[in-house]
């Protein structure tokens, strides 16, 4: 059995992802963004745990990555929430910022895995301005790179990431055409896996897939978490 954090599990493939892992005995703590939504996810899985934290607050981030300490120590934690429209600013705030804030402020689980997107391939990435040119793609680019980092950086935690495809949940929308069981069943093979091996790999439906290759450029990179350390005043530790 492991112990599991979810951020964004009050609805979508992070509720999805979380109902599985329960049902396979695992221990899971829920995130939801504010007390109504917690409420609301409590009616459907009335002993789970839920800390709360709005991510596109950065107090509230650093008040959620307490939290997160208090409960740990954790097996896996997966950065799964995450918009697909909006400001830049909120769009990075929320994708970008708080799973950089997270993976820095909290206590260092056996497994990592992000969320990302196949629609990453070839977006825009302007590094010196970041908080007003990062569209979807963009954030999910950078999402990509901060999990390719980790592994690099953190041997010892295996750290991955995930495109769980176009699928149709509130943010798909009725039109996607992928698998929605597919769509969580990644994440839910990572984060019970004890195979510590599986490291600094993008997933497509549970295997292997191909990515852009500025991912692995370590400049890009080390200038990535740069400008997130000098956004946020955060340092990842050592």
């Amino acid at each position: 059995m492991s112990k599991i954090f979810i951020t964004g599990s009050t609805d979508g493939l992070g509720l999805l992802a979380a109902k599985k892992l329960i049902s396979m005995g695992n221990e899971v703590v829920l995130h939801a963004r504010n007390q109504k939504r917690a409420d609301d996810v409590h009616q459907e899985l009335p002993n789970s745990k839920i800390l709360i934290g709005n991510l596109s607050n950065k107090s509230e981030v650093e008040d959620l990555a307490e939290q997160i300490n208090n409960n740990s120590p954790f097996d896996t934690i997966i950065h799964n929430a995450g918009i697909a429209s909006g400001s830049s600013q909120l769009i990075f705030q929320i994708n970008v910022v708080a799973p950089y804030l997270l993976t820095a402020l909290v206590k260092r689980p056996k497994r990592l895995v992000y969320i990302s997107s196949g629609m990453h391939k070839g977006s825009s990435l302007d590094l010196n301005h970041l908080e007003t040119t990062t569209g979807y793609s963009s954030s999910k680019l950078q999402v990509l790179m901060l999990s390719k980092a980790m592994a690099r950086l953190w041997p010892n935690v295996s750290t991955n990431a995930i495109d769980p495809g176009w699928v149709p949940t509130k943010m798909g929308g009725q039109n996607a055409n992928d698998d929605l069981e597919q769509g969580y069943a990644g994440q839910v093979w990572l984060a019970s896996t004890a195979n510590s091996s599986i490291t600094g790999q993008y997933f497509y439906h549970s295997k292997p897939s191909q990515y852009d290759s500025r991912a692995d450029d370590t400049s890009l990179q080390q200038q990535l978490l740069n400008q997130l350390a000098k956004i946020t005043g955060v340092q990842l530790p050592n």
